[in-house]
């Protein structure tokens, strides 16, 4: 099973998008940091934490301003997942574009997922919290 889509014209000389990376000069990018491989296995594990719990309400995944567009984009849990393992795995980013004619109200930003986690956190120890002190 794969983490990402296959690529349809793998290995297909007639590949549209064969001469797009093609510049010539191997693009060469630092690899993440230990800090940077740390806050994106961090991102992962709340990422599960945030599906577990806003999908069963009717959350379809996340949505991030893109820095470089100035766009919402709007990211399913399994897209986002894929995403940040890829970034993992080859130390950059991929290359996206908006999602097509998402509904924005099935999606939610990352603070708001991480508000919500932290609500349900401290709900669940208050209660536990009360029953020590008595």
């Amino acid at each position: 099973m794969h983490d990402e889509p296959i690529d349809p014209f793998n290995g297909d000389p007639a590949d549209p998008a064969a001469g797009l990376h093609d510049s010539g000069e191997e693009e060469t990018l630092d690899p993440l940091t230990e800090v940077e491989r740390q806050d994106v296995l961090e991102d992962l594990a709340d990422l599960e934490i945030y599906q577990a719990l806003l999908q069963p309400i009717g959350v379809r995944g996340l949505v991030i301003e893109c820095e470089d567009c100035r766009e919402p984009h709007y990211f399913d849990w399994d897209l986002l997942r894929g995403n940040l393992r890829h970034l993992l795995n080859s130390g950059r980013p991929r290359v996206h574009e908006p999602a097509y004619d998402p509904d924005p109200d099935h999606y939610v930003s990352w603070d708001y997922a991480r508000g919500y986690a932290d609500g349900v956190h401290d709900t669940l120890t208050e209660g536990t919290d009360d029953a020590a002190q008595e």
